[in-house]
């Protein structure tokens, strides 16, 4: 038995839900820039009292660790990690490429397509992605990098296999990818906290938590701050 509170602030989407023993109980989040650090809070607050539980009826905090946008990151591992510390839980950290990747998992029309590759991507800067490359079992074939995209970008796996390509890297890398016939594109994908609840709920039954203490975002790459204009 497990209750599970799920944070995912890794892109411009702010998730938040609650699962139960792996089912979604509630779900609140918005997609948009600068949001996270408004409306985290809230929506912890709104959907554990939303289902009727209190903040000592969670199990364990679940978060997505990245990569991703940098300030995102920060604001939901901070957040995460404060409530840990303050209700004595344990901290469950979930990759947020692999995250994304079972968000298509577990939607019916994808389960059926072995020999379908799910490829998300997270914008990075230009034409540079983060990503991964996942089975629709979920097992990982194609390690997390970042990665300059061009026309000849995943041509040892398209060759033989129809990769489906999803997130808001992926819809910048559009047109250089989409002429391979091989190459399928999920438009308007975005990030949820929902897409934690399997590896989440397998993470916690298998007490694989991390130290609360010491935990960091995975970054991947040094965090560069732009020049102020003016």
């Amino acid at each position: 038995m497990s209750l599970i509170l799920q944070i995912e602030t890794a892109t411009p989407s702010c998730s938040v839900a609650l699962a139960k023993d792996g089912v979604v109980l509630a779900c609140k989040q918005v997609n948009g820039r600068n949001l996270h650090a408004e409306v985290i809070t809230r929506f912890i607050e709104e959907i554990i009292s939303t289902v009727g539980f209190n903040y000592p009826d969670l199990d364990a905090i679940a978060v997505s660790c990245g990569p991703g946008s940098y300030t995102g990151l920060r604001i939901g591992i901070s957040t995460a990690k404060g409530l840990c510390f303050a209700l004595d839980k344990p901290l469950i950290a979930i990759e947020t490429l692999e995250a994304m990747a079972y968000g298509i998992i577990s939607m019916d029309e994808y389960k059926s397509k072995e020999n379908l590759l799910l490829c998300p991507m997270i914008d990075a800067r230009r034409m540079e992605v983060y990503t991964a490359v996942f089975t629709t079992s979920g097992e990982r074939i194609k390690p997390t990098s970042a990665t300059i995209v061009d026309e000849n970008s995943f041509d040892d796996l398209l060759k033989n296999n129809e990769i489906l390509f999803f997130g808001d890297g992926a819809e910048k890398c559009f047109n250089v990818l989409n002429k391979n016939p091989n190459a399928s594109f999920l438009p308007g994908f975005e990030n949820s906290a929902t897409s934690l609840t399997q590896k989440a709920a397998e993470k916690f039954n298998n007490g694989e938590f991390e130290d609360v203490a010491y935990f960091e975002p995975y970054y991947l790459k040094d965090f560069i701050a732009g020049k102020k204009a003016g």
